[in-house]
């Protein structure tokens, strides 16, 4: 399975937008509506699911269920890179970016993503980052 990295932003937003108070944990099945994105399997979901957890964008359970996550909040990695592409139009522009050069890594996408973003500042503010 190809890893799909707008599966993976979606995902995200989806993790941080859950009403889960500090020192909980969720446990979320790739078939649970918290996590359901359209046209999206359970498979895909579950496989994103993990990738997300293998990227260290979660806080780490002490459980480690078969099938699915136990979810306790994103980690500050996995805060840092949603807030680098989570503006619609500066995803889109580092997307873009990132197919045009062939290739990227989550790293790449964050990186891109924080450079529009400086770039967003430096234009609103006239500081120069």
């Amino acid at each position: 399975m190809q890893r799909d990295m707008d599966l993976i932003r979606e995902l995200l937003l989806k993790l941080e937008a859950l009403p889960l108070p500090s020192g909980a944990n969720m446990y979320l099945q790739p078939e649970d509506e918290e996590v359901a994105v359209p046209e999206h399997s359970a498979d895909q979901i579950a496989y994103h699911l993990d990738l997300i957890q293998n990227a260290g964008f979660l806080e780490q359970s002490r459980s480690n269920p078969a099938r699915g996550i136990m979810f306790c909040g994103l980690s500050w990695a996995g805060h840092d890179f949603l807030d680098s592409v989570r503006n619609p139009e500066t995803w889109a522009k580092t997307k873009k970016g990132a197919l045009a050069a062939g290739g990227w890594t989550a790293d790449i996408l964050k990186d891109l993503a924080k450079g529009f973003i400086k770039k967003q500042i430096e234009e609103y503010t006239g500081v120069k980052l």
